[in-house]
């Protein structure tokens, strides 16, 4: 339990007995009273103390207690501490009235009452004790939050470069699809004009490479349109097995529109973009339909519908988790109705009577962008939460995350029964291998290892990569008999397994060693030592091997 917070009293009176007194009715604990007898030796403590309050007598010789009033309040660090005046002779209104014009909190007369001062005082200390935890608070909020900026601008940057990384990555295939495109139309393009070059004494064959270069660069026109038009991480296989951008891929829009002639004109203003494709659905039943059935980039979604209304296609929407953006489009211009909308999640509203092409594809285009960047930033926070529990070279769960799941199932099997097992796993000799080959090959190993610990375990198991070259492995509802029998399998398929390295093929093996709860006092730490030490057993014992602890 926190102590409580000492707070100093000032006393300040000409005559010692009453100091003595003074002293004696307010000793408490957490309370420390000092004594002046003049206004002067008052200031001096004032220096190197912070007072929760001060009991000032007013008749006093040299400065009395206004004009020491009045200096502590001219400085700026003694000027909010409460002063309460102690009087002996003069009780006149105005003499009163001084004192408080002096900054005075209350005014007091002698003989003093026990039972009162005590109450007045507590209520100052408490007051002080208030103030100065508020104080630690904001001091320690202020550290915090000083924390979370910095872990927020860690984050940042950390969500900078995994965006940097992505946009890399999307623009090396952007660039292998554009050379893949762009291939026949420049070797076209480049043989028209050796053509034109070559025939310009015959004039007769000029009509003919003309026409060869503008195919070419109509064809080039058409690949740059498409490139524009991409709007989704869409690939095709290429050489290498590596993978391009598709060029060819259409932005989908569903015009949710029960008028005929009104769809007709939004088509005619979407067909004008040939990397656009409209569809539409006559009624909400329709447009729930084609929603579970296909991914659409965009939705024009009418106000009102034979069968609902905007409102019950965007509810459908939410319930599938879709994140297609919308645009509401209405024949009544209603802010209230459109207020409604955006609340509910569309991206725009448009009035049917001012849909024209350029407001509908600037519509179109800006929420198109926004989307982009959104999948963008998603697609990064889903990098960071990955990078945040996985390990990036084997795939597997990292340290972390493995001991935290632990901790859940140890807590899960202690409350509701069951059986769990651990086992650790390390390879044999891995020193060898990265002195033998180098990193690089142990890094092979590592990576083809993890892939036959996961084939041979199961889906309900956790797996994680433990540090350097030891894995764990988590599994619920299991006894060690059981976790043996699969423990072996792995360790066969590891011992069979052809692990090759710049045309270098060599063999490698494993131990484990199994540890299963059986107490349920038993911590995360103990069981994880327990599986230590049967590895251990099993490394002694000739490695490539399985060992239970008993």
């Amino acid at each position: 339990m926190q102590s409580m917070q000492t707070a100093k009293i000032l006393l300040v009176d000409d005559r010692s007995e009453n100091l003595l007194a003074l002293e004696s009715l307010l000793e408490s604990p957490g309370v420390e009273t000092v004594t002046a007898t003049s206004g002067n030796e008052a200031l001096t403590h004032m220096l190197g103390h912070d007072f929760a309050l001060v009991l000032l007598d007013v008749q006093m010789p040299d400065m009395d207690g206004f004009e020491t009033a009045e200096f502590m309040r001219s400085r700026d660090t003694t000027k909010d501490v409460p002063i309460i005046f102690v009087s002996a002779v003069n009780q006149d209104h105005n003499y009163i009235f001084k004192g408080y014009e002096q900054g005075a909190v209350d005014y007091m007369f002698k003989p003093l009452d026990e039972y009162i001062l005590k109450s007045k005082v507590q209520i100052f200390l408490n007051l002080y004790r208030q103030k100065k935890a508020y104080e630690q608070t904001t001091l320690e909020l202020s550290r915090a939050v000083d924390e979370l900026q910095k872990a927020n601008k860690t984050i940042v940057e950390q969500q900078k470069s995994v965006i940097e990384e992505e946009r890399l990555k999307l623009l090396l295939q952007m660039a292998g699809a554009t050379a893949h495109e762009m291939n026949q139309p420049l070797t076209a393009l480049l043989g028209g004009i050796d053509l034109i070059n070559l025939h310009l004494q015959d004039p007769e064959k000029l009509p003919d490479d003309l026409r060869l270069v503008k195919d070419a660069g109509k064809r080039i026109e058409n690949i740059v349109r498409k490139i524009q038009n991409v709007r989704r991480v869409e690939t095709v296989p290429y050489v290498s097995n590596n993978s391009i951008i598709n060029f060819d891929q259409k932005i989908k829009i569903l015009s949710v529109e029960d008028s005929p002639e009104f769809f007709e004109l939004l088509n005619r203003i979407i067909k004008k973009n040939p990397g656009m494709q409209a569809y539409n659905a006559p009624d909400c039943a329709a447009a729930r339909r084609m929603i579970e059935e296909e991914d659409y980039d965009l939705i024009l979604l009418d106000h009102v519908l034979p069968d609902g209304n905007a409102f019950d296609v965007m509810e459908a929407l939410r319930q599938n988790n879709s994140p297609t953006p919308v645009i509401v489009i209405t024949g009544h211009a209603d802010e209230v109705t459109a207020s409604q909308a955006i609340q509910a999640g569309a991206a725009d509203y448009l009035n049917k009577k001012e849909v024209t092409g350029e407001s509908l594809h600037q519509s179109i285009n800006n929420i198109l962008e926004k989307q982009r960047l959104q999948m963008e930033i998603r697609a990064a926070m889903g990098k960071m939460a990955e990078m945040a529990t996985t390990d990036e070279l084997t795939k597997l769960y990292n340290r972390r995350y493995c001991t935290e799941a632990l901790e859940r199932d140890i807590a899960r099997t202690s409350r509701y029964g069951g059986e769990l097992t651990v086992c650790l796993i390390d390879l044999d000799n891995f020193k060898k291998i990265n002195d033998s080959y180098g990193h690089a090959a142990g890094d092979v190993v590592l990576t083809e290892v993890a892939k036959l610990l996961t084939k041979n375990m199961r889906t309900a198991d956790c797996l994680g990569r433990y540090g350097g070259e030891e894995f764990l492995a988590i599994l619920p509802n299991t006894n060690c008999d059981s976790t043996a029998l699969v423990c072996e399998r792995f360790r066969k398929a590891v011992a069979n397994h052809a692990f090759a390295f710049n045309e270098v093929h060599f063999q490698i093996t494993v131990s484990i060693g199994i540890a299963q709860m059986e107490d349920n006092r038993l911590s995360m730490t103990d069981l994880i030592n327990r599986a230590d030490q049967a590895l251990y057993k099993a490394k002694e014992a000739g490695r490539n091997r399985i060992e239970v602890y008993t």
